[in-house]
């Protein structure tokens, strides 16, 4: 007897958006020396965000604040908002989907581009969602083409990331501003800006919580080092954000994550620290790209997407050599993208296994 998945569900592959690195060492039965291609941050979280984890670890045989009431206040009072503005979820790929529930279904349009963030779409086919896409312009995504599919095309939402992965590049806030105002009758903006807190000052647009067209995701997992606490939030309306409450995981964060995630925000110090080493680790990835021969593009993230000059089988041919060597990095998916490859910030003994691997690896690529 056939199993009795939807008939969506029967139409859709059996894939995932991203093979992890764990896989890869399972596969290969090695583990990885420098692990710099999940955009991860090496440089951990917070010593009081580790001490607030370990004082909350007795506590785990509670369920946690299904509310998140005390994390959204200390949102709140960081973002300069009130908590009934801020929603927070398992990661910005959580709330992903929560965000995608809210609006789509089967036959709804959703506007991306070609070769962006491949979680948000994960979602969208996952819903039944009709994904019509548009190429990026000189490596970055680019609003006018964005604003002009949305609007061709009827689009109910709009997935724009500011800056961008996988590219790392980024528009600065009038180029935002001016695509918020632009937004068709109809069209609501998914705005993506896990990567913000490495951006350039100018570079994200000042809160607008009264717009209720626009949802802001935001995330504890890159310059606060909480990859694997799974904590996200995002910043909106207060309609959009109480709707979440219809069809969240109202126990989906954790109790040490909700504990996590307050002490990070109170260590504000920290956090500057870690964007001044992301920033210097970037300064030298892509010094060693260019003692390559190679082409940095400019970042405004932790990592830096490296032109390799060529198609994306080579590109493919250096990943598995990097790989080979114990060098764990990605790749963009889509083609012209995919003639890059893509190193996260990493500590100096990180980045000097890349730069002596990487020669090598480029030579066996051919």
């Amino acid at each position: 007897m056939p199993l009795p998945f939807t008939p969506l569900v029967e139409t859709l592959p059996s894939s995932v958006p991203f093979v992890g690195p764990e896989a890869l060492e399972r596969r290969s039965g090695r583990a990885f020396r420098a692990r710099i291609g999940a955009n991860e941050s090496v440089f951990g979280p917070s010593p009081q965000v580790i001490a607030a984890m370990r004082e909350a670890a007795p506590e785990m045989w509670k369920y946690c604040d299904p509310e998140n009431h005390e994390l959204r206040a200390a949102l709140a009072r960081h973002l300069g908002v009130s908590a009934s503005n801020v929603m927070v979820g398992e990661g910005i790929d959580g709330l992903f989907g929560h965000a995608v529930r809210l609006f789509v279904e089967p036959g709804v349009t959703v506007a991306t581009s070609l070769g962006a963030y491949p979680t948000f779409n994960f979602h969208v086919n996952g819903f039944g969602g009709r994904l019509v896409t548009t190429a990026y312009v000189e490596d970055r995504e680019d609003p006018a083409s964005l604003i002009d599919l949305a609007r061709r095309e009827k689009a109910r939402l709009l997935y724009f990331a500011n800056p961008d992965n996988p590219m790392g590049g980024w528009w600065d806030q009038e180029a935002v501003s001016g695509m918020i105002s632009a937004l068709p009758a109809g069209t609501f903006l998914m705005l993506d800006e896990a990567y913000g807190e490495f951006a350039p000052e100018g570079t994200l647009p000042p809160l607008d919580v009264s717009n209720p067209r626009v949802l802001r995701f935001r995330t504890f997992s890159k310059a606060y080092g909480l990859a694997g606490m799974r904590l996200g939030y995002c910043i909106g309306h207060e309609d959009l954000i109480r709707a979440f409450d219809k069809i969240r995981n109202h126990f989906g964060v954790t109790r040490m994550g909700q504990a996590a995630g307050i002490a990070a925000l109170a260590d504000q110090e920290h956090l500057r620290r870690v964007v001044a080493q992301v920033a210097a680790a970037r300064n030298e990835i892509a010094t060693i790209a260019r003692q390559n021969g190679l082409s940095p593009l400019p970042s405004a993230t932790n990592f830096v997407s490296v032109d390799c000059g060529r198609g994306g089988d080579h590109s493919k041919r250096v990943l598995e050599a990097l790989a080979a060597a114990g060098i764990f990095v990605r790749m963009p998916g889509v083609a012209p993208l995919n003639r890059c490859i893509r190193i996260t910030a990493g500590t100096a003994d990180d980045l000097r296994l890349f730069a002596e691997e990487l020669p090598k690896a480029l030579k066996a690529a051919g």
